[in-house]
């Protein structure tokens, strides 16, 4: 299977995203770095989705974003050449298939801890604010982009609720403003370029990115064992 690839970097720090494994993505202090992971990372999401992993990976670079954002700390801003085109009605059902699940998903997880506030971690400073280190801070942190995601591209959608049935009211406010396979470019926030396509492919990532952070700090924290890897993460 052809990996289509977009990458994203400051100098040396890379993020890696897969173009056509919308949500899959890895981090490296170098481009090396990065694509040396993203086999596993490919064949994670996979066993996640419950489909079998491509036996054969061709990891091919399409795009390149230079940025000046912390990639580090997984800062991006860059919106894929494929995120600039219509979906069809299969691609949007599919996304929105696997945004849905990967909400419900993460509710499951955090829903695991027998204490949703202990964890062994130290607090640390990013270019968003402190990083979450409880399994209850990373929850909210991931549920509470909701307005933020769908605002920019003109929709109004609270945090209310459970991460789940915040992402669905965005959905279902998606769908009555009747232009839901469009992908026409938004100018949001601090000048960063907006479509439905990355709109869909954002939730996956950061649900992906905080899943990881909180299954690594629940089996630290309560042991291995204890958290199921819901995600199936490979680390």
């Amino acid at each position: 299977m052809k990996i289509h690839c977009v990458w994203e970097h400051n100098q040396n720090d890379s993020l890696l995203f897969s173009s056509n494994v919308i949500g899959a993505f890895t981090r490296g202090a170098s481009k090396e770095e990065a694509l040396e992971k993203m086999p596993s990372e490919i064949s994670s999401y996979f066993a996640w989705i419950e489909e079998p992993a491509p036996s054969l990976m061709d990891i091919e670079i399409n795009q390149e974003k230079v940025s000046g954002l912390d990639i580090h700390d997984a800062d991006s801003d860059v919106l894929f050449d494929t995120e600039r085109l219509d979906l069809s009605v299969e691609q949007y059902t599919r996304l929105k298939g696997l945004v849905l699940r990967s909400a419900e998903d993460f509710l499951r997880l955090y829903n695991t801890f027998p204490d949703k506030h202990k964890t062994v971690l130290s607090s640390r400073k990013t270019f968003y604010g402190t990083v979450p280190c409880s399994a209850s801070e990373m929850y909210f942190h991931t549920k509470n982009v909701n307005t933020y995601y769908w605002g920019e591209i003109g929709l109004e959608v609270s945090n209310e609720g459970t991460i789940a049935e915040s992402r669905m009211r965005g959905f279902e406010a998606l769908e009555q403003n009747g232009d839901f396979l469009s992908g026409r470019v938004y100018n949001g926030s601090y000048g960063e370029e907006w479509s439905i396509p990355k709109v869909l492919r954002r939730f996956l990532w950061h649900d992906r990115i905080h899943a990881k952070a909180m299954y690594k700090m629940g089996i630290k924290t309560f042991g291995l064992g204890a958290i199921p890897n819901v995600f199936r993460f490979t680390l």
